[in-house]
C-alpha cells in the first residue's frame, strides 16, 4: 500500500487508498459518502449486490483507523445514505468497537434525526472550522479558509494510446479546496475535468498516484 503525504498551509496531511485522509496535526481522520444503508436500500428493492459488500464498507473504515489511529474521526457527509436499516444496527457495534471521538458533518443524504447519533456520543454537526480550514460536506469557497468537502465522488479518466481507458476514484485539489472520494461500496463516481493548476490524486491498486 502506498499512500501520499500533502502539506497545506503549513499543515500536514496524508492521502490513504481507502479514500480516507489524516490530518496530522489534529490527529483527526477525514472520510467522505460511506452511504451505509445503501447496499441494504437497493436489496430491499430487488438489486442484485453481494450481502458481503456491507461488510466491506465496517472492514474498510477498521483498517483504515487502524492504520492511522486518530484521536477523532470526522465524516464530511452522506454517513448513512437512507432511513434506518438492518446496517444502522452493523453501524451500532461498529461504533461500540472504536476508542475515537465520531464527529458527523451532514450531508444531504443524512435524514436520520441527530438524536439516533446523539445517543452513540457522535456530534453532528452542519460545518466545521478548525484552525483556518472549512470542513463540510458540499464543496464551498469561502475566502480565508481551504475547504475539504465531499458529495461530488471524484474520479479521473485515464487514456491509452489506443481506445482503452481506465475510470479511477480521486482526491482533487484546487487552490482553495479539496474534495474527497466516496469512501463507501456501492457509491458510483463522476468524472472531473481539473484545471491546469489542480492537483489529482487517483486510487489505483492500493496506492495513491499523483496525476
Amino acid at each position: 500500500m502506498e499512500t501520499q503525504k500533502l502539506q497545506i498551509n503549513e499543515q500536514h496531511f496524508v492521502l490513504h487508498p481507502s479514500g480516507g485522509l489524516l490530518w496530522e496535526e489534529r490527529k483527526a481522520l477525514l472520510i467522505s459518502d460511506v452511504h451505509l444503508g445503501k447496499i441494504s436500500h437497493f436489496r430491499k428493492f430487488g438489486s442484485a449486490v453481494p450481502r458481503e459488500a456491507i461488510q466491506h464498507n465496517f472492514e474498510g473504515l477498521s483498517q483504515c483507523i487502524a492504520y492511522f489511529k486518530p484521536d477523532t474521526l470526522v465524516f464530511l457527509g452522506d454517513l448513512f445514505h437512507s432511513h434506518l436499516n438492518q446496517e444502522w444496527l452493523l453501524f451500532q457495534k461498529w461504533v461500540q468497537g472504536i476508542s475515537q471521538d465520531i464527529i458527523l458533518v451532514s450531508g444531504n443524504h443524512d435524514i436520520i434525526s441527530p438524536l439516533n447519533y446523539e445517543a452513540l456520543d457522535i456530534s453532528v454537526v452542519s460545518e466545521l472550522q478548525w484552525d483556518g480550514f472549512l470542513l463540510t460536506h458540499h464543496p464551498e469557497i469561502r475566502e480565508g479558509v481551504f475547504n475539504f468537502s465531499g458529495h461530488l465522488h471524484p474520479a479521473v479518466r485515464l487514456r491509452g494510446p489506443g481506445r482503452q481507458s481506465l475510470r479511477l476514484p480521486c482526491f482533487h485539489k484546487g487552490d482553495s479546496q479539496m474534495v474527497l472520494p466516496a469512501f463507501g461500496t456501492f457509491t458510483g463516481t463522476h468524472c472531473i475535468d481539473p484545471g491546469p493548476k489542480d492537483q489529482v490524486f487517483a486510487i489505483a491498486d492500493s496506492s495513491i498516484i499523483k496525476i
